[in-house]
């Protein structure tokens, strides 16, 4: 039988809740972009029985007219029909849920709309501007509830101190810290985009890693840190291990100088002395914070990472910004010299890499489709000493 049941008409229900359309119907009309037809009072698809299955299933359909006609809080319109032993009788042949409150009740959502009822009302007392959001993402909205008036809270200071050149934590705003903004960083650049004047929002700056510069806070210091595999390279007192902020990195005399690259601290703490060459350690900030070092540009660059698909993919990111760099002991040859000490990688990416070279692509093939082993790795710490130093002494040469 292939009649509608309850959960059937239920769900049809649900896919509006899981979109957000009912919720997003709450919201004033003219925050839409476009809008929207009215949800209610909305009819169901129904399957009901056939002619046919009223004829030789009359049980079975009277127990489903039953089941339907007892269905809370919707309207069922009946058609009759008769039968040639039981006469007259009535079957469902359309069903409505006539408001937004019946639609909820049925799907015990009433609380959820009291909810969301009020957030609605709060923000076009106080910030009228990002109805907009509520309507697109209403769902997240209510799973913001409880944050919701701190959100509007910050939204408010900024505009009342548009780029206030400072830290978020002293944002002074009650219940606001450091911590909340930046969990809140995306939903915040959301609000602040439809809340803040045009002036007080560089739109140069996208993504969560640059919020601060997008709305004029400060945000913590880069910091770089390198070590002097030639103490000859940098006069002064500067010590082989050095953190700097990326501000002087980038003014560092060192066009020409061997750069190395590793996400490995042993490996950056242990790399032996090479004549014009320093090793950055990349742990903790990726390359963005490398890209005012415009000086590296005129170096010879050289990424050390674990040889699995993750390594090169880094590899692949690292080429965006410096075409140039070249891998080191990412080789098939390595990897083979080292076959005791494979490992296993979680979760392999499995993208195309268009920045490797041929031999770098042919390997990472390999690692990506399980050719070698299944999820293959081998760490960079795992490359024996003697052969790291034999690497750099072919460099020399």
């Amino acid at each position: 039988m292939n009649w509608s049941r309850p959960d059937d008409l239920l769900a049809q229900l649900q896919r509006l809740w899981d979109r957000g359309d009912l919720l997003a119907s709450i919201v004033p009309a003219e925050s839409h972009a476009l809008q929207p037809a009215p949800l209610f009072p909305r009819r169901l698809s129904l399957r009901s029985p056939s002619s046919g299955d009223i004829a030789d299933q009359f049980a079975s359909v009277r127990a489903w007219v039953a089941q339907i006609r007892a269905l809370p809080h919707c309207r069922v319109e009946m058609r009759s029909f008769r039968h040639r032993l039981f006469g007259t009788n009535e079957v469902p042949d359309q069903i409505w849920v006539d408001s937004l409150d019946d639609a909820m009740a049925w799907l015990g959502k009433r609380r959820d709309l009291a909810h969301f009822n009020a957030l609605v009302e709060t923000t076009r007392q106080q910030q009228p501007l990002l109805l907009p959001w509520l309507a697109q993402r209403p769902l997240q909205a209510l799973a913001l509830t409880h944050d919701w008036q701190r959100l509007l809270d910050v939204v408010q200071w900024l505009q009342q101190h548009p780029r206030p050149g400072i830290y978020a934590r002293q944002i002074d705003v009650a219940g606001v810290h450091s911590k909340f903004v930046e969990a809140h960083r995306t939903v915040l650049a959301d609000l602040l985009d439809l809340a803040l004047p045009e002036d007080a929002i560089d739109r140069g700056a996208s993504g969560a890693g640059l919020f601060e510069e997008r709305y004029g806070l400060l945000r913590k210091p880069l910091r770089i840190r390198l070590r002097l595999l030639d103490p000859a390279l940098l006069a002064g007192p500067w010590g082989q291990d050095v953190t700097l902020d990326a501000g002087p990195f980038a003014q560092l005399p060192l066009a020409g100088a061997r750069v190395f690259m590793t996400e490995n601290e042993t490996n950056f703490l242990t790399l032996p002395a090479h004549p014009r060459s320093l090793v950055v350690f990349g742990a903790g900030y990726g390359f963005d914070v490398l890209r005012q070092a415009q000086w590296l540009a005129h170096c010879p660059l050289h990424y050390w990472g674990d040889i699995d698909t993750h390594g090169f993919a880094i590899l692949d990111q690292l080429r965006h910004q410096w075409p140039h760099a070249q891998s080191f002991l990412m080789d098939k040859g390595t990897l083979q010299a080292h076959a005791p000490l494979w490992g296993q990688e979680n979760q392999p990416t499995r993208r195309e890499l268009p920045r490797l070279t041929e031999a770098e692509a042919a390997l990472y093939d390999d690692l990506r489709d399980n050719r070698l082993q299944a999820n293959l790795r081998l760490e960079q710490e795992h490359v024996g000493f003697g052969w790291v130093q034999a690497a750099l002494q072919r460099l020399q040469d």
